[in-house]
């Protein structure tokens, strides 16, 4: 099994490596910055060749980066709008420098305009970022949501309408976010629901453009819409809606990556344990 965990990159970059590898994970996701904060410097040099040489040794393949948040490409604000596709051009670069090999990213919201406009402004976002960073081997993953407030992304038929106008398809491919699902009323607690998320996947967009799966329980109720993740097992999902997704033929060789909360020092060993146990030999 492919599995890991969101790790931080505090400190220097290449110590969120170590913090994977002291887990046993073999797949990691990281901030590359803060979250909250527009950038500030760039990677240097050293720290970029100091993390390639640990993951390398580490064995962490594949490595995911998540984008800030302060990104939004389907925003109406021309500024917000513009900055947010400078700043996601200088993260794929920088990503690229790494050698990392996926950016994750939310699709944004359309800040109370309309879904239509919204997903035709990240359509021609990603289409300009994949023009101008040609040549790099950065993919970008479209994260599926909750579908709290102006969100897009809550319903596969959006990832379908950008993916069919994006000129470069090559690059582009789908994070599938357990809790965001289920919150957004795919009812993947049971075995039908998670049939029927599957087969709108296959319908929409194809399951083969999953590359990542964000592998979370649910905290709030199906349908709630409320983005809160809650520790594998614990929450709505369950344990044995978790067990079904781990041990899914169409799904299991697809890597893990796990966003539940970290409310103790061995939060992150807990979950692992736990989704480790869920594997059928």
């Amino acid at each position: 099994m492919i599995l890991g965990v969101h790790v931080s990159a505090e400190g220097k970059i290449y110590e969120s490596i170590d913090r994977a590898a002291a887990l046993g994970c073999n797949t990691a996701q990281i901030f590359s910055r803060n979250p909250q904060q527009w950038r500030g410097n760039f990677i240097d040099t050293y720290d970029i060749e100091e993390f390639q040489k640990r993951r390398e040794k580490a064995k962490i393949d594949p490595f995911f980066i998540h984008i800030p948040y302060l990104i939004n490409l389907a925003s109406p604000n021309p500024r917000l709008y513009t900055v947010s596709i400078e700043a996601y051009i200088e993260d794929i670069r920088e990503a690229d420098e790494l050698g990392a090999d996926y950016i994750v990213t939310h699709m944004g919201s359309h800040k109370n305009t309309t879904e239509e406009a919204g997903l035709k402004r990240l359509t021609e976002a990603l289409n300009a970022i994949l023009e101008k960073t040609k040549g790099a081997d950065v993919g970008i993953l479209l994260e599926n949501t909750a579908g709290s407030g102006s969100w897009l992304g809550y319903k596969f038929a959006h990832h379908k309408k950008v993916i069919q106008e994006i000129r470069d398809k090559a690059r582009i491919g789908l994070c599938l976010d357990t809790a965001h699902a289920y919150l957004a009323g795919y009812d993947i607690a049971t075995a039908e629901g998670l049939k029927q998320l599957l087969d709108e996947i296959e319908d929409t967009v194809g399951v083969d453009l999953i590359k990542l799966i964000h592998l979370n329980d649910a905290k709030d109720k199906l349908g709630s819409k409320h983005d809160r993740h809650e520790h594998i097992g614990k929450g709505n999902i369950g344990k044995e809606g978790m067990r079904r997704i781990v041990n899914h033929p169409k799904l299991k060789k697809i890597p893990f990556v796990l966003e539940t909360p970290k409310d103790s020092d061995d939060a992150d060993k807990m979950n692992l344990k736990t989704v480790r146990s869920l594997l059928k030999q």
